[in-house]
């Protein structure tokens, strides 16, 4: 079986979809490996370390391609690599297929069947395969480095001689992977911290951190979760009340943070021009949904913008790219995870279960055709 790990194409994507501790594993399983020259370098892997680990080093993405049962990437084949890659072969990456119904027929077309690691169900078994959470981690612990780059003060209190520093107060919106995270990093660093989220199971989380919860704690809040432990979309009236509540909280705050996204829709609104006016000159907020349409009014995709009253909103784009190196050794594990139960030790072969509850949940295309119910053409 051959294995192909291409260079990605995106110029805001520095990471690799696999590194040399996971090209031994599969070579341990029977592969031949092939990276494409210069696949890991923005992730600070150079060709001679994928060689020492065994892997062979093709100069281009179509020698790379040539004969590859299994194609692994952080983002989606484009138009050129679907071309060069061979019918019957099996994709897997960060697809990001809503809104993306193109490139699934694309794929589809080309013959290729592909696997979204970002539909991993949550579940027990397919934790060490959760690729969300490894690189929400990652970028709930980036915001607050951002968010503190940007912010002209120190974080923690200070006493000195000269006098006391106070200790910057930070705001996390949002209690997810990220958003725990965000919490942990900023406690770590000095800060006192406060954070909201509308699912009633965060709140026990928040606290446990030493965080401050503020949320309306109404009828609607403690039915606000879906089965999958996701967000679920609150009621105008609740959103209202809630607003009013944080409105109050966001212009005594030096730094927010917000990382709420809900799957397959636009990132809600959470900071409006008015909360963002509010807020003393030199604060900050940082929005890790900025690429999703963003939580914050006026945030822009890889920007940082200074509003009328010095306030600064960071729209860095692919946050967990900020951490290459990192992100890519948790990427990594989490792929060869998903793919190990799809490689038949004995034969040595690619033998996909299709039945497996793990393949049905993030398999997209498979022989021609769109085969995942949620993205399937409309009539």
């Amino acid at each position: 079986m051959r294995i192909a790990v291409l260079t990605e194409t995106d110029p805001i994507e520095p990471r690799v979809a696999a590194v040399p501790e996971t090209v031994k594993k599969f070579i341990g399983l029977g592969s031949e490996v092939v990276v494409q020259s210069g696949a890991g370098a923005k992730a600070g892997v150079p060709d001679s370390e994928y060689e020492a680990a065994g892997a062979k080093i093709a100069g281009s993405a179509e020698d790379a391609l040539s004969g590859a049962d299994l194609v692994l990437k952080v983002r989606r084949p484009n138009a050129d690599e679907l071309a060069k890659i061979q019918k019957g072969a099996v994709v897997v990456a960060i697809i990001d297929p809503y809104g993306h119904e193109d490139a699934l027929k694309a794929a589809a077309e080309a013959g290729v069947d592909t696997f979204a690691m970002e539909l991993m169900p949550r579940i027990t078994r397919a934790q060490v395969m959760d690729v969300l959470s490894s690189q929400a981690n990652l970028a709930g612990y980036r915001a607050v480095v951002d968010g503190a780059a940007e912010y002209g003060r120190s974080l923690p209190m200070m006493m000195t001689a000269a006098g006391t520093v106070p200790a910057a107060r930070i705001f996390i919106m949002g209690v997810g992977v990220a958003g725990l995270q965000a919490i942990a990093t900023a406690r770590r660093m000095g800060a006192v911290v406060t954070a909201t989220d509308v699912r009633p199971a965060t709140k026990e989380q928040v606290e446990s951190l030493g965080a401050k919860f503020v949320a309306v704690e109404d009828d609607e809040f403690k039915q606000a979760e879906t089965s999958g432990g996701y967000a679920k979309e609150m009621s105008a009236e609740y959103q209202k009340k809630q607003a009013e509540l944080v409105k109050g909280h966001i212009a005594k705050q030096d730094i927010v943070i917000t990382t709420a996204l809900i799957p397959g829709r636009p990132a809600p609104k959470l900071v409006s021009e008015e909360m963002v006016a509010s807020m003393k000159p030199g604060s900050v907020l940082v929005d890790l949904a900025v690429e999703r349409g963003g939580n914050v009014a006026g945030a822009k995709a890889g920007e940082i913008v200074t509003v009328g009253n010095g306030v600064k909103i960071v729209g860095h784009v692919n946050v967990p790219g900020r951490l290459a190196a990192t992100a890519s050794s948790l990427y990594a594990r989490n792929l060869y995870a998903f793919v190990e139960t799809m490689i038949d030790k004995e034969a040595k072969a690619l033998a996909v279960k299709w039945d497996d509850e793990l393949v049905k949940a993030t398999n997209l295309t498979r022989d021609g055709q769109v085969v995942h119910p949620n993205f399937q053409p409309k009539a």
